[in-house]
């Protein structure tokens, strides 16, 4: 596996891969990695000849108040783990690789970005569009892979390469969980014992709340129900619960085609985000 730092470099190995005529899988992470990430490696190594992981923590898309400096970095640990995956290419880049001196270049995705975690952190989407063009642009892969978990995320990447005709395509893939249900998080971390008890009430909550509304209970009382449950854990905190269209995130009170169930809480000091599509949640 190489381990490369510099855009130069990157793009000088892509341009090698691409002359061979084989194509390039791009998993984009901020380290820490898990087997939800793995996950995203395993299908990117199944559709193409060779994949790049990335590892960098994204200073653009932390707010001034948000966790950038204690975000967790075992650089060591996360290319030991794409080692043994098979990674081709780990890019490893500097901040000042991504954003020199004088930097002033951002990508906005308006109408999405403002919404759902753009309310509670401003500028978020702002910084992983920015980060995620650039990284395309570098890299310059077939496909990228993005987790469902982050769902607002892909949806904002999905519309960013559609305006901007860019040549990749964007692969979401479903949400890896532990054993409880909690979504693969490199946040989970943060998580006292007794706090990683209680998240799991997280996706059990969205799971029942899904299956509520499919039976035909209204939208807003099942997500009440939701909303109790969550709440009743210790210093919890709800930023969201909501249902919404599958395409445009808006909030709608009427199931339809690719809706999904969105929440992000907060337990204790650690924020979790999870979402649950209604269409593949059984009712029984």
């Amino acid at each position: 596996m190489k381990v490369i730092s510099t855009p130069l470099a990157m793009r000088a190995w892509t341009d090698w891969v691409k002359k061979k005529n084989q194509s390039v899988g791009f998993v984009p992470t901020m380290g820490a990695l898990h087997a939800g990430h793995a996950s995203l490696i395993s299908r990117a190594k199944k559709e193409n000849d060779k994949v790049v992981v990335s590892v960098f923590v994204n200073p653009a898309q932390f707010g001034p108040h948000e966790d950038f400096s204690r975000y967790p970095r075992p650089f060591k640990e996360d290319q030991k783990l794409c080692a043994s995956l098979g990674v081709d290419a780990l890019y490893h880049p500097s901040p000042e690789n991504i954003y020199p001196q004088g930097y002033r270049s951002f990508v906005n995705v308006e109408g999405l970005s403002d919404l759902w975690c753009g309310r509670f952190r401003p500028g978020h989407f702002r910084g992983v569009a920015t980060v995620v063009l650039k990284l395309l642009q570098t890299v310059s892969p077939d496909r990228a892979y993005f987790g469902e978990k982050d769902y607002q995320q892909l949806m904002i990447i999905r519309r960013m390469a559609r305006d901007l005709n860019l040549p990749q395509r964007i692969v979401g893939c479903l949400t890896l969980r532990e054993k409880d249900g909690l979504a693969m998080s490199s946040r989970n971390q943060y998580l006292s014992s007794i706090e990683r008890a209680q998240a799991a009430i997280l996706y059990r909550s969205l799971n029942r709340a899904a299956k509520k509304i499919k039976s035909g209970e209204a939208v807003l009382r099942a997500l009440s129900s939701a909303r109790r449950e969550i709440l009743s854990i210790p210093q919890s905190k709800i930023d969201y619960i909501a249902l919404i269209d599958g395409e445009s995130l808006e909030e709608i009170q009427t199931p339809r085609p690719g809706a999904r169930i969105i929440s992000a809480i907060w337990i204790g000091k650690t924020r979790l985000i999870d979402n649950v599509e209604l269409g593949t949640v059984p009712i029984s």
